[in-house]
Formats: C-alpha cells, sequence, structure tokens
C-alpha cells in the first residue's frame, strides 16, 4: 500500500481505480505566419467569438450544477476575452512580429498568466490559471484540436497534473468519483466548483504515473490517497463512507423542523448566497432565511455599473424566491480582493484596509442611491434586510441611512410600492466591536463578519498562505469580541448574527449558542449539516 498527503478541497470518501490523466499541458503552436496580421487578428476573432460561445454553454451547464454563484467564474471568463489589455498584447504580436493567432494568444497568455502568478494576493496568484484556461481554449479553437477526453466511461477517481474550471465541470459527474491535482490551491475556481459540486478532492499531491489502474481510497478527511490499500484500511473506508451517505439521507429528513436543541433553546440558521439564482440553493437546504446576499457579484460579472432597473430585479426575485422569508442585502462591498475595472480604484499596498466597502459607496452618493433605491423597491415584494458593510464609526451608519432615507423619500414621492426594511450593520472591525454600544442604538441588527475581524484582530492577512499556521480563528480574543458584541446589541435590542466562516465551524456552536447569538448564515450545504448538530445539543449543563 502506498500513501500520498495533499490539501483537502472538501471532506468526503472515494474509493475505486484510480486514472491517471496524461494530458498534455500545452499546444505545439508555430510562431511563423504565410498570412497577413490583418488576416490573423480575424483569425483570432473568430476563435475569440466562438470560446464565448462554449463558455456560455458552460455557464448553462454549471448553474445547473453548482449554482450561479460558482457558474459566474465563466463569465469572468468572456470578460476576459474582452479585455483591452489583453487583446492589445495579442495584436501587437500579430503586428510587430507577424506571428500566428495561435502563437500570439498562447504567448500572451503566459505573459499576464506569468504576471498573476508572481502577485504576493493568494487570489491574484489564483486566477493565473484562469487566464491559462483562456487562451488554451482559444489556441485549440485556432489549431482545431479536439479537448482530452479525460475519462474512459468507468467510474474513477481521477489524478491529473492540474484541473482549469472548464475541464471540471465537463466531467462527467456520475463516472466522478473524485480527483486529484499536483497543482492549485484551495482558492482557485477549481476548488470552489469541487466543494460546490460535492466532490472529493485533493490539491498538491506528488502523482506518481504507475498507480494508473489501481485501486484507491481518497480520504478528504485526512488529506490522503491510498493506494492498493490493504483489506482493513479498505473496510474502515467504505464503512466510513456509507455512515456518510447514511447522514445524507438523515439530513434530507430534517427539512421542515425547528433548529432547536435538546433543552429548547433555538436558534436561526441562514444561508449566504453570491445571487439571486442561488436563493433556489438556500431553499432546497432548507434554509430559513438570507443571511447575506452578496450583491458585489452583480458588479464583478457586469462590464459597467449596473442600472437600479438591472439590481432591482435580481433583488426582487431573490426576495419572491424566498417567499415571505428574511433576505438580507449586503451594499456593495468592492475592492480588496474584489476588483471590477471600470471602478478605476487605485492600487493599493494594503488593499484590505484600504478604499474598499462603505467607504466606496459613501464617496459614490449615485451610484450608491441606485443600489438602494433598488433594494428598497424589491422590499415590497417580502421580507428584506439592508446591510452596511466594513462599518468603524456611528458616523458612518449616520451617513448611509440619511442616503437611505433621501432615497425612501424620493420612492414615495414617484409613488412607489415600499415594505418595511431592517437596517444592519456588518461587525468587522474591532473598532466596531468597541463601538457596538453606540452602533446597536442605530441599527436593527448585527451581522458578524468573521473571516475580516479574525484577520483584523489577529493582524494575520488570511490570503496569505505563509501565515496559515498562526491564523487561528478560535482565537480567544476572537471569541472575546464575538461575546461582546453579541451582549451589546442585545442591551439594544438590536439581534445578532454571523455569517462569516466560524458560523459553520461546528466546533464552535455550542459556544454560539450559549453566548446567545441570534442566527448563524452559511453557505447552503452547510444549513443542513448546521441544523442536525444543533438539534443533538444540550445546553442545560451550565453556561459558557
Amino acid at each position: 500500500m502506498q500513501v500520498a498527503a495533499g490539501t483537502s478541497i472538501l471532506n468526503g470518501i472515494a474509493i475505486g481505480p484510480l486514472r491517471v490523466c496524461r494530458k498534455a499541458r500545452s499546444c505545439q503552436v508555430s510562431q511563423v505566419s504565410a498570412l497577413t496580421p490583418r488576416e490573423e487578428w480575424a483569425r483570432f476573432q473568430a476563435a475569440a467569438a466562438k470560446a464565448k460561445e462554449q463558455l456560455a454553454e458552460l455557464y448553462d451547464k454549471a448553474v445547473e450544477e453548482a449554482g450561479e454563484d460558482s457558474a459566474a467564474i465563466f463569465e469572468i471568463h468572456q470578460m476576459m476575452l474582452e479585455d483591452e489589455d489583453y487583446l492589445d498584447a495579442v495584436k501587437e504580436l500579430l503586428d510587430n512580429q507577424g506571428t500566428a493567432a495561435e502563437y500570439a494568444v498562447s504567448a500572451a497568455g503566459e505573459q499576464f498568466a506569468g504576471a498573476f502568478a508572481a502577485m504576493e494576493d493568494a487570489y491574484m496568484q489564483g486566477r493565473a490559471a484562469d487566464i491559462r484556461d483562456i487562451s488554451r481554449r482559444v489556441v485549440n479553437i485556432l489549431t482545431g484540436q479536439e479537448e482530452a477526453d479525460l475519462q474512459d466511461g468507468r467510474p474513477a477517481i481521477l489524478a491529473a497534473d492540474d484541473l482549469t474550471p472548464s475541464e471540471t465541470v465537463q466531467l462527467d459527474k456520475r463516472q466522478l468519483l473524485g480527483f486529484v491535482t499536483r497543482q492549485g490551491s484551495g482558492s482557485s475556481h477549481t476548488a470552489i466548483l469541487a466543494r460546490t459540486m460535492n466532490i472529493p478532492a485533493l490539491i498538491g499531491v506528488d502523482i506518481d504515473e504507475s498507480w494508473d489502474g489501481h485501486m484507491a481510497v481518497l480520504d478528504g478527511y485526512a488529506g490522503r490517497i491510498y493506494i492498493d490499500p490493504d483489506p482493513e484500511l479498505l473496510a474502515g473506508m467504505e464503512a466510513r463512507r456509507k455512515r456518510d451517505l447514511e447522514q445524507a439521507a438523515l439530513l434530507q429528513a430534517l427539512k421542515g423542523t425547528p433548529n432547536v436543541t435538546l433543552d429548547g433553546r433555538e436558534i436561526k440558521v441562514y444561508a449566504n448566497i453570491g445571487s439571486a439564482g442561488d436563493a433556489e440553493l438556500a431553499l432546497q437546504n432548507d434554509a430559513q432565511g438570507i443571511g447575506l446576499f452578496r450583491s458585489e457579484f452583480l458588479y464583478l460579472n457586469a462590464e459597467d455599473y449596473p442600472s437600479e432597473e438591472e439590481q432591482f430585479i435580481q433583488y426582487k426575485r431573490a426576495v419572491e424566491v424566498m417567499a415571505g422569508k428574511k433576505v438580507i442585502i449586503r451594499t456593495l462591498d468592492i475592492g480588496a480582493d474584489k476588483q471590477a475595472a471600470y471602478f478605476g480604484l487605485d492600487r493599493e499596498e494594503n488593499p484590505a484596509m484600504g478604499f474598499r466597502a462603505i467607504r466606496v459607496c459613501l464617496t459614490r452618493k449615485e451610484m450608491f442611491k441606485q443600489q438602494l433605491r433598488a433594494i428598497l423597491r424589491a422590499s415590497a415584494f417580502g421580507c428584506v434586510g439592508i446591510m452596511f458593510p466594513m462599518i468603524i464609526s456611528v458616523q458612518e451608519v449616520r451617513a448611509a441611512k440619511e442616503i437611505l432615507e433621501e432615497c425612501r423619500a424620493e420612492l414615495r414621492e414617484e409613488g412607489a410600492a415600499l415594505g418595511q426594511v431592517e437596517t444592519g450593520i456588518m461587525i468587522e472591525t474591532p473598532a466596531a466591536v468597541v463601538m457596538a454600544e453606540e452602533l446597536a442604538r442605530e441599527v436593527d441588527f448585527f451581522s458578524l463578519g468573521t473571516n475580516d475581524l479574525t484577520q483584523y484582530t489577529l493582524a494575520i492577512d488570511r490570503q496569505n498562505p505563509r501565515l496559515d499556521s498562526f491564523y487561528d480563528p478560535h482565537h480567544p480574543a476572537v471569541l472575546r469580541m464575538i461575546r461582546h458584541t453579541v451582549e451589546a446589541g442585545h442591551r439594544h435590542n438590536c439581534w445578532v448574527g454571523i455569517c462569516g466562516e466560524l458560523g459553520a465551524d461546528q466546533a464552535l456552536t455550542e459556544t454560539f449558542l450559549r453566548m446567545g447569538l441570534d442566527e448563524l448564515s452559511v453557505s447552503p450545504p452547510a444549513v443542513l449539516p448546521l441544523r442536525k448538530h444543533i438539534r443533538g445539543l444540550d445546553l442545560s449543563g451550565g453556561k459558557d
């Protein structure tokens, strides 16, 4: 038996034969062209147009299998093919060096991918794979090369040097037991797709081609893959996988039941979504509401500022899908690792602490008003909350509320139908925690963004993989900040929830319940497991 270690993307067990994929990572292309630069540019444009058509088809497939939030990567890929810098790089190679279109695309792609890979930010490094994926697609179209068939029609665990997002979506999930790759990162779009589609996966595995065809066990819990497992290990893993399947069936049986502990403590379990389409996924997992609608995806997936009407349609759709259940829409949280070129945001040395979120909105009032008007109009169709991100002061809250009331007055003057709207803020900074007493007097609710709160509290950049061993979301300082926020909010009739990753951390669920948190908002697939855990807790044994 051989054992190899890797980084787990999803907890789970996969058992079956291993298929080692020996795909070529780059297409051999000719540099010299017998055609004119204008003719090569026309070839490129035709190939790019066909690539966009293929990406649109992949988007539709990804929506069905992973939801709109995860599928958005293929819309971003289409936008990358329209990026002026990328197009200029291709055209320059055609005009100045007389190269073939396929060579120009390959060279320009590697140039841009290399620039992203050299960045310190882990999220931006992950975009290098996206650039290579796009360029490979265009080159294949130009050269007439067919997409490699990574499967042979039989159920197997797939092993590859790397998998692009498009390759992952095109895999036949009925035959894919799991996958392992030598390259990749936990923040890549391929990893995100694997999690959403519930595929056990490992990255960073030193794959040996001699494994091809051998029986294997992928243990996503331990981050290990076992080649030719011994009978005892295989039996144990099969039993673990059976328990996982039984648990999945049990979780489905929880739909419609209350989130109440054994001793009668109740807590709301909501879902985080990135698009109106994801509201359907939240309902399928029986979420009691939407605790975080990340509205920035409407901006990130657009080529220009989305209009009030475009936003209203999306917010209204989510509100109607939830059919009376609460939908909390976070106002635009752009900046830091979420950038849209048309915003024209300057490059910053420390973007996590820079011009982002509410700071952008308060200084671009007309843009902010368009979003607030759209949310207010959507409130006529259900139960809506508005949440302002990255708040550090009472003055910011009052300024945002003043603009909100200005929008409300305008809409009433126009005769628009409006509903009742709760207002809340994200607690993401130590400053907001310290000021929680004063802030609670201004709003109806708090939602703790524990991802940013943890990094700011610990002074650790959560995007820097070199600091992973120092990053501790269970740090007592973080938990004390959460407790302080809950207590301050409750003293002023302000309910308090968590919408960051810690909300799904079952090691802390009992602690959060004892603190008195009112709501936990997690990714849709995490809703039912969290509810099952809550229903098995007994808090009668004393106070935390």
